[in-house]
């Protein structure tokens, strides 16, 4: 009994901490932060950057991507813009061709993203990196807004604001906001937004940019290893490690188009979770600092990708506690009782029945957000299971498909 009440407790403590407790706790103390100051100097302090993007079979959204770029009212004479095409068999490399200050790596066999960037890392001339997706369109803003805190010599990595957005941005990128599972991500990705900037503004420790579009410094920049699936988190936490910090600029504004097909989004997410466990035991270390970094780390991602198992672990020691002080009262007592453990084991089934309502809800082209949310919930940890033992059957390679446009 002893070892089932440490289980449940441990349980219960770690799900609430990661999901509830870090979250308030980091909005309670950003209010009590300064903001990041503000830009000084204009257009004389602007510096000369190097965007890297690696591509394969990107023609449906290579143009739109290097226009929004071109389009920013960031000094063209400052950009440096070299694309990786990892083999691609469409009209990738001829598009990419078409835009004469735009230079074009063409690699011959697939190599996979990690490859490509590490090797377009050296042939970038500039300190500052801005590492980005072919489908992750630019806002007229984003450069300025992502390399204005480099002149804060202890910033090293700046993240953007990924927004799904309705309607189009101010560079004219037409992307609308899509059905189904790809709202709860929307708001999912929303709430990771204001944890990582309160991260930020609190500690200079933002755990892991969006890997879409996110600025860092060359000198801070170590070569990922290649099998690995989750490269930005890696480059985030070897800044941390080494010292940097690490922010989220609210301002710095992408957009890219969430999938709204379901399956196509779990698969993403298998591969992320598998990634993040990657990344897990890679920096495991950091969590015995026993300092920010440290905090940080554990609270907002070892917590969470240890949470299926958290929620297995909660879920058996609930039931298991409902039944043995069920048949006390009843056999021992002679009464009917109530306790917390039993409420908080139909919560569970709660969730469990919204589930399996918003599949039914979803076969009849029905889509109610707060079931959504659930499903959301339930499938991202499902993903993370899954990922974890993909993790433990090793990853040879991280060559990708592009999600499907």
């Amino acid at each position: 009994m002893l070892l089932l009440q440490i289980i449940f407790w441990v349980s219960f403590i770690a799900l609430a901490h990661t999901y509830v407790v870090y979250p308030l706790l980091l909005s309670l103390l950003a209010r009590f932060t300064s903001p990041l100051p503000p830009f000084q100097g204009g257009m004389n302090s602007q510096q000369p950057i190097s965007i890297l993007i690696a591509a394969y079979n990107e023609e449906k959204v290579i143009k739109e991507k290097l226009g929004s770029i071109f389009n920013s009212n960031y000094p063209k004479e400052l950009i440096e813009v070299i694309v990786g095409s990892d083999a691609s068999t469409d009209r990738t490399n001829e598009i990419v061709k078409s835009f004469p200050n735009v230079q074009l790596v063409e690699f011959k066999g697939r190599s996979g993203k990690v490859k490509i960037i590490n090797h377009l890392k050296t042939l970038a001339k500039y300190d500052i990196l801005i590492l980005t997706d072919a489908n992750v369109m630019f806002d007229k803003n984003t450069i300025q807004e992502l390399t204005k805190h480099f002149g804060d010599p202890a910033i090293a990595l700046v993240d953007s604001n990924m927004i799904n957005p309705v309607g189009r941005t101010s560079n004219g990128v037409n992307i609308i906001q899509g059905k189904g599972i790809s709202k709860a991500e929307s708001t999912y990705i929303r709430g990771e937004v204001g944890i990582k900037n309160n991260e930020g503004k609190v500690f200079g420790m933002m755990m892991g940019p969006f890997g879409g579009c996110f600025a860092v410094l060359k000198s801070y920049y170590e070569n990922v290893p290649e099998n690995f699936l989750v490269d930005d988190f890696y480059l985030n936490m070897k800044v941390l490690e080494k010292g940097g910090r690490a922010i989220s600029e609210i301002n710095a504004r992408v957009y890219e188009k969430v999938p709204s097909d379901w399956k196509v989004e779990f698969k993403r997410k298998i591969r992320i979770a598998t990634g993040s466990y990657q990344n897990m035991f890679e920096f495991y270390h950091l969590l015995f600092r026993f300092n920010a970094l440290s905090f940080c780390f554990l609270s907002h991602k070892v917590l969470r990708w240890k949470g299926p198992f958290f929620m297995i672990a909660l879920y058996t020691t609930s039931f298991l506690f409902s039944y043995w002080l069920y048949l006390y009262d009843v056999l021992a007592e002679g009464t009917v009782q109530i306790y917390w453990q039993q409420i908080l084991f139909l919560l569970q089934n709660l969730l469990i029945m919204l589930f399996m309502l918003d599949l039914l809800l979803s076969a009849l082209k029905i889509h109610f957000a707060p079931t959504r949310l659930v499903t959301h919930f339930l499938t991202t940890n499902l993903a993370l299971l899954i990922g974890f033992f993909k993790f433990l059957g090793g990853v040879k390679s991280s060559i990708w498909n592009p999600t499907k446009r």
